[in-house]
């Protein structure tokens, strides 16, 4: 039993109401729920929220009916992790039988591509992990071109190696955590009190698809290069 969920909060400071704002024609959040509903390795979908729009809107498109969220899950400081658990135990409820593994997408990253639900899935069942985390290439290394002022004010490389490193293709590879797919052992969700405790792989995507709505103008940038990867350019 594969669930899939999506955390989908009223409030945002950045981009306010941006869950169900409409991009290309449809909702921000339908981007990753359809994509549930369409994944043939998806037995269930349901969507965390503490707004009666999105909630009505996806129990109409067949999500499991668990309520809205408690009004401590639905703060800007509410942790994912404390999100997932509450989805995951008021699912089981709702089914009435355990869960396999807990998928989960960020409906602020519409870029995803059906693949990479797919791969990840296939990581988790092949590895068994605690936990599966998309992933993309950092831009900026910390070892290379990521600076931070000592203690008299002056930059220094963040993490510096002996002789140091002068080439960024000779830095370690460091990855950004992006919201594109999470898969959790549901056993894993149940104890660990952080997403880190176990043994946590990266699922690789290419940076483009990483990229998270979180200001007012990424919703521009984000139309455009949805136009892009819809017309195989990307």
């Amino acid at each position: 039993m594969i669930l899939g969920h999506i955390g989908a909060r009223r409030g945002s400071k950045g981009v306010p109401g941006k869950n169900f704002r409409e991009i290309q024609g449809k909702p921000l959040i339908d981007w990753s729920l359809d994509m549930l509903f369409a994944h043939p390795k998806v037995d269930a979908v349901v969507v965390s929220t503490d707004d009666e729009e999105i909630y009505a809107h996806a129990i109409a498109k067949g999500a499991l009916e668990i309520g809205l969220r408690p009004a401590e899950l639905a703060t800007d400081t509410a942790p994912k992790w404390g999100v997932w658990q509450h989805a995951l135990e008021a699912s089981e409820q709702a089914l009435g039988q355990q869960v396999s593994a807990f998928l989960d997408l960020d409906c602020t990253n519409p870029l995803r591509v059906p693949e990479d639900i797919t791969g990840a899935l296939s990581l988790f069942e092949t590895e068994k992990p605690d936990m599966v985390m998309s992933v993309c290439e950092a831009r900026k290394n910390p070892y290379f071109n990521l600076v931070e002022p000592d203690e008299d004010g002056a930059l220094q490389v963040c993490k510096k190696l002996p002789g140091g490193v002068w080439a960024r293709q000779s830095a370690p590879k460091v990855y950004e955590h992006v919201g594109c797919v999470y898969v959790v052992a549901p056993e894993y969700l149940q104890t660990a009190k952080t997403i880190y405790e176990g043994r946590v792989l990266p699922f690789e995507i290419p940076s483009i698809r990483g990229f998270d709505i979180d200001e007012p103008h990424d919703f521009g940038l984000v139309q455009y290069l949805l136009g892009e990867l819809n017309a195989g350019r990307l």
